[in-house]
Order: C-alpha cells, then sequence, then structure tokens
C-alpha cells in the first residue's frame, strides 16, 4: 500500500476547528444541562412537605393540613391559637417569598432586596408611612383577640423560617443571596397589617383621576376636561342600591343637619393650578410608577359581585358570584384555604374557607358554616390631594404660618451607600410632591419657598388618606370570618376601614344583602381636584356615620349586583365620589339575570359560572353600525372593515373580528384624544404641535392655532391616557351624534380644514388594518383576538428584572385570552399602552347556599409560590377557559378529596 499522505497545513487547521468547535457545543450542552439541573434542583429544594408528621414550636395540640389534588390546604385544630399559628406555617410553606415582597413594598424598604433602582419607590412609601399607620393600628387600635391571632400567625411563620433558609426557602433567594446578600428577618403582626395597606394602594380610588384633571388645566379648559369625565349614566346603568341608603323597612336615611351632601358645588379647578404643575406632574409620574405587590390600579380595574335569591335559583337557596380584578402576577395574589375548628365553639369559633391573603391571617373571602360574602372595590373618594403654601419650615393654614412636622428616614440600599430623606407633614399629610428630588437632595427646601404672593415657584402637594389613619380593619376581617348571621356580619362589618368595599353577602336561611363598608370622609365639594390647603372650609369635617353607608337587605328586584358602578342615586345625601365606574360591566350582569328570570326561568350554577365569562363588548355594540356606514374605498381596508358585518360583539379569543375592532377602538382613541392631552400625561417621546399656554390660563387646542410649538411627552402613560375602559365609552357615546365635534379633528395646523367624525373613523379603520397586518400578517383569516391579547404571567419582582435563566423559571405564558376591557370577563388590557392582558379575574367563585359542598371556585396560577412544583400554576389554564374546580367545605367531603395529609404536632 502507498505510505500515506502527509496531512496539509489546511486540513490540519480544518481538523483543529472541527475539535474546537465540538469542544464548544460540548461545553455549551453541559453547561445547559448542568444549569438546568441547578436550577430544577434548586427549585425542587425549596418544595414543602406535605405529608407525614412536622414539630411546629407552640402547638397545643395537633392540626392536621388536608391537601388536595391542587395542593389547597384545609387545617384542623382544636384551638385559635394553634388554627392560626398553623395557619402562618402553612402559607409560609408555599408563599414566604410572596409575602416577603409584600412587606418590603409597604414597608419602604425594597431597596434592602433589590438595591438603589428603588430609592425612590421607597422615598414615597416612607412618605406615605404606610408600616407607621400599621404599627399604629397594632400598638392602640385593636381587639385583644385580634392581637392574639396575629401573633398566633407570626409565630407560626418564623418556625417555618427558623429551619428553612437561602435555596431551601424559595428559589429567588438564591439570586437575591448571589446579588445582595439578603437574608428575610422574622415575620411580625405589624407585617400582616401592612397587607391591609398594600391592598388599599391598589384600591385608591380616584386619586390618580384628580392628579390628571388637575394637570389637564394646563391645555384644556374646565368644559373640556368635564366632557372626558362624563357625568355618570344614571339613565342607563342603574346603581347598587336605588334611593339612598335604605333600612329594612325601605326607609331612606336623613342626615343630621348641617351635614354635607351630594348637592354640593361641582369644585371648579383653581387658578393655583398653574403653578403646580410640576410638583403634580411628578407625583403622577411617582404614583404611575409605583410597582405595587397587587398589581396596577386604574380607572379600568375593579371587580364584580352578585348574589341572586333563592326565589329565582334551581337550589332554592341564594347563589353569590365574586371576581375581584386586579393585575395578573406569578403566583397569585389570592390563596385558597380552609381554616377548621374541629369542634366550633365560642373559644373556637372559626369553620371558614374561601381566599386568604399570603401574609394575613384569616379569610378575606368566601364562606362559613353559615354566611357567603363577597367584596368589590367601591370607588368611594376617599383622598384628597392639597396644594400648601410652604415658606422655609412652615405652612400656610387658615391665615396663619404652622410648622411643619418632620421626621427623618434612612433608606438601606443592598450593594450601595444608605440614603436619608426628611419626611414633611401639614395638618392634611405628608408632603408627596417632596419625593422626586428628596433621595439626592437631603435637607433642601421643596420648590415652593417662595415667598412671593404669586406662588410663582408652585405649591407643594400634600396627601389626605384615609389608609393613613390608624383603622381596625383586621378586626371586621376575622369579625366575618366567624359571623353565625346576617346581623353579625353587618356588625364586623362596621370596622372595616380602608379601603372602602362594596360587600355582597347571602346565608343559608335566604337572605341576600349588600353593606358599604369603609372610612369615607365628609367635604366640601365634590374632590374633584387638588384643594387649597391653607382654606381651612376645605378640610374634612368626619366620616360618614356607618348608619348612614349605603346597604340593603332583600331587595324586592330578588338580585344584588356590584361591578363599581355607582353605588347610590343622585338622591343620596352624602358625597360618595365623582369617579365610579360607568356601569358597563354591572348592567351587562343585570341584563344577564333579568333575561334568564324572565317569564319565570331559574337560574343555576352553571348560569352564575357562564355569566363570569360573558365577553360581549358594549362600545363595540355602540360603534359598529357608525363604522360600517363608513364609505372605505381602499379594497385591503374594505376587506377587514367586512370583519365587522355580522359580528355578534363577543371577544372569544378565536375571533378575527374582535381584534379588528379593539385594534379600531384603540386608534380612535388616540386620534381624537391621546395627541391633544398635555405633555405630562402623553408616554415619552409623543409630540404635538400645540399653542403655547402662557399666564393667562389653558389654552383651547381642540382647532389648531396660531404660533404652534413642538412639545413631546415627559412622563410615562397615566390614566389620563384614554385607556379604553368604560369612561372613555361614555365619552365616545356622548361625541358620535355631534360628527363635527372638534374632539374629532386630527389637523394641528391652523390651516388646515378640520376633519369631521367620519374622516377620523376611516382613519382608524384604515391606521387599524394597517397595525394588524404588521402584528398578525396580511391574510384576515389568521387573525385572532388571543394572539393580539395575551397575558404573561410574571414573577412578583424577579420575572421582570431578574436573569434570562430567572425569568424561564419563575415565569409562564403567554396564554391566549378571550373577553376585555370593562367586559364582566374582564381581561382587561389598555389602549394607551397596546393589547397585553393588564388586569384581570384574579380569582372566581361561585357559592352554593343549599349545598356548600356543590361551590366551585378556581385561582388565577395554583396554590404553590414555587417554580416547578406541580402546583405552581395547575389552575391557570382551567381559569383561562371559564372552568372551575369542586369546592369541598364539610368534613366528610374534604376527606375524600384529600390526596395529602401533614399532622403538625408541639
Amino acid at each position: 500500500m502507498p505510505a500515506s499522505t502527509p496531512a496539509t497545513p489546511a486540513k490540519k487547521k480544518g481538523r483543529r476547528t472541527r475539535l474546537v468547535v465540538i469542544t464548544v457545543v460540548f461545553l455549551l450542552v453541559a453547561s445547559i444541562g448542568y444549569g438546568s439541573y441547578w436550577g430544577v434542583s434548586t427549585v425542587r429544594g425549596s418544595f414543602p412537605q406535605t405529608t407525614g408528621t412536622l414539630k411546629l414550636p407552640g402547638l397545643g395540640g395537633q392540626a392536621e393540613v388536608d391537601r388536595d389534588n391542587q395542593g389547597i390546604p384545609q387545617i384542623y385544630a382544636d384551638n385559635t391559637a394553634d388554627l392560626f399559628r398553623a395557619q402562618g406555617y402553612v402559607q409560609a410553606q408555599d408563599r414566604f417569598y410572596q409575602m416577603d415582597i409584600s412587606r418590603h413594598f409597604t414597608a419602604g424598604t425594597l431597596s434592602e432586596m433589590f438595591g438603589s433602582g428603588q430609592v425612590e419607590n421607597d422615598a414615597f412609601l416612607r412618605t406615605l408611612g404606610l408600616r407607621r399607620v400599621a404599627q399604629q393600628e397594632w400598638d392602640s387600635k385593636l381587639s385583644e383577640s385580634t392581637k392574639a391571632v396575629l401573633q398566633a400567625y407570626s409565630d407560626g411563620v418564623n418556625a417555618y423560617l427558623q429551619t428553612h433558609h437561602g435555596a431551601a426557602l424559595s428559589v429567588e433567594y438564591t439570586s437575591l443571596g448571589l446579588d445582595n446578600d439578603y437574608t428575610p428577618q422574622p415575620w411580625t403582626p405589624v407585617d400582616s397589617l401592612s397587607w391591609l395597606k398594600s391592598f388599599a394602594w391598589t384600591e385608591r380610588s380616584n386619586m390618580q383621576d384628580e392628579l390628571d384633571r388637575a394637570l389637564m388645566t394646563a391645555r384644556l379648559t374646565p368644559d373640556q376636561i368635564a366632557q372626558l369625565y362624563p357625568p355618570y349614566p344614571y339613565s342607563s346603568s342603574q346603581p347598587v342600591v336605588s334611593g339612598g341608603t335604605v333600612s329594612a323597612d325601605g326607609q331612606t336615611y336623613t342626615p343630621p343637619s348641617g351635614s354635607a351632601s351630594a348637592s354640593a358645588t361641582a369644585t371648579q379647578p383653581s387658578t393655583a393650578l398653574n403653578y403646580a404643575s410640576s410638583q403634580l406632574a411628578a407625583v403622577a409620574k411617582t404614583i404611575s410608577g409605583m410597582p405595587g405587590p397587587l398589581g396596577p390600579a386604574g380607572s379600568g380595574v375593579g371587580s364584580n359581585a352578585w348574589v341572586v335569591s333563592g326565589s329565582y335559583t334551581t337550589t332554592g337557596k341564594p347563589l353569590l358570584a365574586n371576581d375581584p380584578h386586579l393585575g395578573p402576577q406569578m403566583p397569585s395574589v389570592w390563596y385558597q384555604m380552609g381554616l377548621h375548628c374541629r369542634t366550633v365553639s365560642a373559644s373556637c369559633p372559626y369553620d371558614v374557607t374561601g381566599f386568604t391573603a399570603p401574609g394575613m391571617p384569616g379569610v378575606l373571602i368566601g364562606h362559613n358554616q353559615s354566611v357567603s360574602w363577597g367584596m368589590t372595590e367601591m370607588g368611594a373618594d376617599t383622598s384628597d390631594l392639597y396644594l400648601e403654601k410652604v415658606t422655609d419650615g412652615t405652612y400656610l393654614y387658615d391665615g396663619k404660618q404652622l410648622p411643619l412636622t418632620t421626621r427623618q428616614e434612612t433608606i438601606d440600599v443592598a450593594g450601595g451607600r444608605s440614603r436619608t430623606i426628611t419626611v414633611r407633614t401639614t395638618n392634611n399629610g405628608p408632603l408627596v410632591s417632596d419625593v422626586s428630588d428628596q433621595y439626592t437632595k437631603v435637607g433642601q427646601e421643596a420648590p415652593v419657598s417662595d415667598p412671593a404672593p404669586d406662588r410663582r415657584n408652585g405649591y407643594a402637594v400634600a396627601l389626605r388618606w384615609t389608609a393613613l389613619t390608624p383603622g381596625r380593619t383586621m378586626d371586621a376581617v376575622l369579625g366575618i370570618d366567624r359571623a353565625t348571621d346576617v346581623t353579625q356580619l353587618q356588625d364586623a362589618a362596621r370596622d372595616f376601614a380602608a379601603p372602602a368595599q362594596n360587600l355582597v353577602y347571602a346565608d343559608t336561611s335566604g337572605n341576600i344583602g349588600y353593606q358599604a363598608l369603609g372610612q369615607i370622609p365628609v367635604r366640601k365639594g365634590d374632590g374633584m381636584y387638588p384643594a387649597p390647603g391653607w382654606d381651612a372650609a376645605y378640610r374634612w369635617t368626619g366620616d360618614i356615620p356607618f348608619s348612614a353607608l349605603p346597604w340593603e337587605k332583600n331587595p324586592k328586584q330578588g338580585y344584588i349586583v356590584t361591578a363599581n358602578q355607582a353605588v347610590t342615586d343622585k338622591n343620596y345625601p352624602y358625597q360618595l365620589s365623582s369617579d365610579w365606574g360607568y356601569g358597563a360591566r354591572s348592567q351587562r350582569i343585570t341584563d344577564l339575570i333579568q333575561s334568564k328570570i324572565a317569564g319565570g326561568g331559574k337560574i343555576s350554577m352553571d348560569d352564575m359560572q357562564s355569566m363570569q365569562m360573558d365577553n360581549s363588548s358594549e362600545i363595540a355594540e355602540l360603534l359598529v353600525p357608525y363604522l360600517l356606514k363608513i364609505n372605505v374605498t381602499d379594497p385591503y381596508v374594505r376587506q377587514a372593515q367586512q370583519l365587522l358585518e355580522g359580528w355578534d360583539f363577543t371577544q372569544s379569543d378565536d375571533s378575527a373580528s374582535a381584534a379588528y375592532f379593539n385594534a379600531v377602538w384603540r386608534n380612535l382613541l388616540q386620534l381624537a384624544f391621546g395627541n391633544k392631552l398635555p405633555k405630562e400625561l402623553r408616554p415619552r417621546g409623543q409630540c404635538l404641535r400645540v399653542q403655547p399656554v402662557d399666564s393667562t390660563g389653558p389654552v383651547d387646542n381642540l382647532n389648531g392655532g396660531s404660533n404652534l410649538v413642538t412639545e413631546c411627552g415627559e412622563a410615562n402613560p397615566t390614566d389620563a391616557q384614554p385607556d379604553g375602559s368604560d369612561r372613555w365609552f361614555e365619552v365616545v357615546r356622548n361625541l358620535l351624534p355631534d360628527a363635527n365635534s372638534p374632539w374629532w379633528n386630527t389637523s394641528t395646523l391652523p390651516t388646515s380644514k378640520p376633519t369631521d367624525r367620519d374622516q377620523l373613523l376611516l382613519k382608524a379603520l384604515t391606521d387599524a388594518r394597517f397595525e394588524l397586518t404588521a402584528k398578525l400578517g396580511k391574510d384576515i383569516s389568521t387573525w385572532t383576538w388571543g394572539r393580539l391579547h395575551e397575558l404573561e404571567l410574571r414573577n412578583s419582582a424577579l420575572g421582570d428584572t431578574g436573569s434570562s435563566l430567572t425569568k424561564v423559571l419563575l415565569n409562564r405564558g403567554p396564554y391566549q385570552m378571550s373577553g376585555g376591557a370593562a367586559a364582566v370577563d374582564a381581561t382587561g388590557w389598555s389602549a394607551a399602552a397596546g393589547y397585553d392582558t393588564v388586569w384581570v379575574p384574579s380569582f372566581r367563585m361561585v357559592v352554593n347556599l343549599a349545598d356548600f359542598d356543590k361551590s366551585r371556585w378556581i385561582n388565577l396560577t395554583g396554590a404553590s409560590g414555587h417554580a416547578y412544583s406541580a402546583h405552581y400554576s395547575d389552575q391557570t389554564s382551567m381559569w383561562a377557559a371559564g372552568q372551575m374546580l369542586p369546592w369541598a367545605y364539610s368534613r366528610g367531603d374534604v376527606s375524600g378529596a384529600t390526596k395529602d395529609k401533614l399532622t403538625l404536632t408541639p
């Protein structure tokens, strides 16, 4: 055989290259494999023990934890202390990281976990002082029995923390430990009370609307602002309670003489607002940028709850449904659980099941052996912003200069230097306008210290809010949990202070009812604009008495619906709010109930469940007839317009018609309204040719003007941007008959002819066609609403800011969603930002008062907060499809559904 030919340099180089490539690939595969193994094994290391026996220090006897196929726990104990100690332990097993995030939010200590990026948020939260208020509640407000429950719960949490650390506690701490050397501190009762403060912050009523209206005065007239905030449509959307507050005999409550009433003169914007725009814009930017442990707040966020009397149900007893709407997150805000005394007695009075809040003892929404209840945000105006004349260390009030109250707050920063801020307070509340610069300019005066009488350097802004006053809401929660009839439930409810809520209830005796909950101030005027803090006439004069809060029991109509609509009609003697939801969801639910019971029909459990999934679009029913009348000559756009012909206005995830309509709606809102708002209320970078504002006040820019200049948005989008909520339904409903309203004008030059309604609608149809072509493709047969309207569930904090691996481990989705903004199936999206789902029905429940074991429930995610647990997201697909789980309650049914049993021993 011939001798082998020596390899050429080129061949040797090729072999070496292949070897290098093979080696790199091998190492890459190995590293990915190791990383996956490390990630999964680290995650699994935090899974809780759910079977066998565990010792729980402090128990007086054994407690049992029965978990079903979804890992939902039902706890049984012989005394109250053991029951709540076990609750604390079990919630820490499944959700401690979520609990930890929540307490750091309300305490203003997020920087201890996540570093300098959270300093401004912490500065704002320290200025509010939410945790200080929670501490005051613990020190002086709560009953001894409630404090004992809170302490037992905390002891249970801490028992878990004593034996679990770092990755064994939750995988998130592995990431935090690597970055910040963070170790969680023991749990305290004040940490539990703080959850209620984060709940109140999420449902803070019209705080943002008040800011937005104030900022609009820089560009719009009072009449134009009023068009964007139309009055509540009582003729088409009935309130929760007709005739004001009613008693059992149907009599209307009459307030004491001299009380402020709902008929007070409407507030007009003060000229002082012209000199507070920078401070108000800074406050608006800070509030809109706050992370919030319960998701975003806004005009589109709300809840549904309704109850139907047994005379109209197939069971012969009441049926009650509830689905609170909150921002989506992983894991869910809620945790399903049952708390059962083995023998219900005066010393152990709890036999309650429902949706709990991780970090707080008790059940917030659910049922016990006698009563069921649900809650929705009332929308009462419980906060006011005040402009303050600050000079040096004093502020003006009632003709006198009073000293500001000050305190120092130190913010510890992971991986960085601590920051010290000075919190300043007037008799109206903390100066929230200090926050934007304060964390870097410690000790400097606010930019309102100029004593000039015209205040051209502006005003400070103070916040007065009922949640900043210590209350007894925790007493109310536990009192409702142990109520044995509706009388006890209402008696417990009087202690519920913040946030203001609608409570609907039913009992096993067949009663149904409604009670407004919360501390609601009596004020001069309607609270629509920031008030002059120096004028004593604008001080709150007290709270609406509980006996005067709206309530109703066994109404003749046989049902009660609450979905954030107006609570009362115009005859109610107190001012509750000027910023209700506009009734799209509540009226749709009412119509569905009425259609079902017409002619003697009865409502079943299946009917209640299907109502929760109703996705009909009210604005589509109003607007589509106008859109179909538009003469579209472009065949490409005409093809899309035809999707609206014969559409039934439902928004299922497979609907091309829903996709196109919602794109048209979004473009219409931006064309008609978005570009006409002041720069402080537009997204950063969005520019508009406008007439400049001078010292004479706001300028009408809807029809163009001379000397136009370009202004670009400076802040993040706020609620003032047209978000597509049912407020905007009402705005557009009022404008549609006027084809030449200035709001339809899209021209920006004074020489251009103003456009009319139909021209704007044609442009919206056209822009939507091209937008969806870019997003979904040219072929409209492939378009679906679900492809456009997706939901991604992100981890409470690290799901947005962590590494790519962390996000893969912790986040879930996207899911293609049905429903939409202001639909009963309220998978909300903001037209100001896009089509992604930004708030959701955070749980759904339907309670059967004839047989609690035939009730149904579903959570957004799952029982566990541990990624890759079988129960991390095992309810999500069912939730998205409108399915529900059986809800076992009796001891026998719970035992039959039990998959894992854990015994806790002393």
